[in-house]
């Protein structure tokens, strides 16, 4: 049985771990999400709205630090950390991209493996500005904190148990993580060898 005072120690830890992943992507954000929302759920289903708002405000924070870090670094940054290996054409689809549709720019980014901290990165180069992101991040922020705990929500379904729900949850996003990623490894492999006589 899950207590009042466990699900807001889960939801605490769940922010953290959310706002400093969004930061330094080391820590499993979504994983953390959708197993929060597992247990919400299990507590009563009007704590996932909660978990959902608290997850966005932790990954919203984390990408305006990112954001800040990366508009005070620049291209500079992007050099010596070696984030720009294509030319600037990649730059200008991006600039493309976030001015026609900074929302779902954000959002696609927040979704893809590996591809937040390069957008957040090209949208500071390119000059999208604080009030464009400030309004953007919002509605990425909080679709990415739902659909990963509709992921814990869908595997809470199917165990009677929450820990059950919990380590379903955690593997699904974990596996479809690194899935997400070898097919853009491949795809990027796919993309290069074709440009290269």
């Amino acid at each position: 049985m899950i207590t009042f005072g466990g699900l807001v120690a889960a939801v605490a830890i769940m922010f953290g771990v959310v706002a400093v992943g969004s930061i330094l992507p080391v820590l499993p954000t979504g994983a953390a999400v959708s197993a929060t929302a597992v247990l919400g759920a299990h507590y009563s289903p009007l704590a996932v709205p909660v978990v959902i708002a608290v997850g966005g405000l932790g990954a919203y924070l984390g990408d305006a630090v990112t954001f800040a870090i990366c508009r005070a670094g620049g291209e500079a940054l992007t050099r010596r950390l070696r984030l720009l290996r294509t030319e600037w054409k990649l730059a200008e689809t991006v600039r493309e991209r976030l001015r026609r549709r900074p929302v779902s720019a954000l959002l696609v980014s927040r979704l893809v493996p590996g591809g937040r901290i390069p957008v957040l990165l090209a949208a500071a180069i390119v000059g999208l500005s604080w009030r464009t992101f400030i309004v953007s991040n919002v509605a990425a922020a909080l679709l990415w904190s739902a659909t990963y705990s509709a992921i814990g929500l869908l595997s809470r379904n199917v165990f009677p148990q929450p820990w059950q729900g919990v380590v379903c949850a955690i593997v699904i996003v974990l596996v479809a993580g690194q899935v997400a990623s070898w097919v853009e490894k491949k795809r990027t492999k796919k993309a290069s060898a074709e440009v290269t006589p």
